[in-house]
């Protein structure tokens, strides 16, 4: 389905405070944390804040709630809510936020809510990553484009999530320049045993390189499939086989011998 990015007729500006209050949205929900870790340095890179009910209930559960017309706010509490967290738990590395792009019309006021909120926690702005997630394609990579470029320019990282699923494709790559890619774990799944899914990868991380984007690989469940990773270029990893995500919480890490 394509989809134009254009305002919605309800949209307004909000101020974090709101935010933090739930922004007027008829459901409650929170965050869980789940590590991104780079094996050369043996240290975590970032913790990706993870939709979740109040009661660490699956983020299935709070989606099937959002809709055209509270996705906006929707979007800006996520943002609110895991800078909160985050500031609350001390965390010490980057703050990994998803964001829809369908749901940002101006980033140059988009933006304020997240910069209110981190000001007033305290939390660095030059510790935050945005991702990019699209359930939805979009038709406006000028103004995907855009969003980006304000985002860096205001000192945040920037990511493309599940690159090689959905419409996170090349041509998304070619278009919007972000400082990370992750790899969609669709791909990542077995690839010790799929010659295809290693040609892949290897070429995909030596065009990240070359492009200056650091390649992340999501979803790693076993020894294999991260040794196999490893020795195809990759050094950033998100997966149960190092960490499950920790509700309200940063949990701790099972390194590789």
């Amino acid at each position: 389905m394509r989809v134009d990015v254009k305002p919605q007729k309800n949209y307004r500006e909000m101020g974090c405070g709101e935010c933090l209050g739930g922004a007027g949205l008829p459901f409650a929900f929170s965050m869980a944390f789940q590590p991104i870790v780079s094996l050369s340095r043996r240290e975590v890179f970032a913790y990706e804040a993870l939709v979740r009910g109040p009661g660490g209930e699956p983020a299935a559960d709070i989606f099937r709630h959002v809709d055209e017309g509270n996705r906006y706010r929707f979007d800006q509490a996520c943002r609110v809510k895991a800078i909160m967290l985050a500031s609350r738990l001390a965390m010490p590395t980057f703050l990994s936020i998803n964001f829809m792009p369908n749901a940002v019309y101006r980033p140059e006021l988009c933006i304020r809510t997240t910069l209110e909120a981190a000001e007033a926690v305290g939390f660095p702005v030059d510790r935050i990553v945005f991702e990019i997630t699209e359930g939805e394609q979009v038709e406006d990579r000028d103004h995907l484009r855009d969003i980006v470029r304000h985002y860096q320019k205001r000192g945040f990282l920037t990511a493309i999530d599940d690159f090689g699923a959905g419409y996170s494709g090349l041509n998304l790559l070619a278009d919007v320049r972000t400082d990370l890619v992750k790899l969609d774990m669709a791909l990542v799944r077995n690839v010790h045993e799929d010659p295809g899914r290693r040609a892949i990868i290897r070429g995909v991380s030596l065009m990240c390189a070359d492009l200056g984007m650091r390649l992340i690989a999501e979803g790693v469940e076993s020894r294999e499939e991260l040794d196999c990773l490893r020795a195809l270029g990759v050094d950033l990893f998100q997966g149960y086989l190092l960490a499950r995500p920790a509700f309200e919480a940063l949990p701790g890490i099972a390194w590789p011998d």
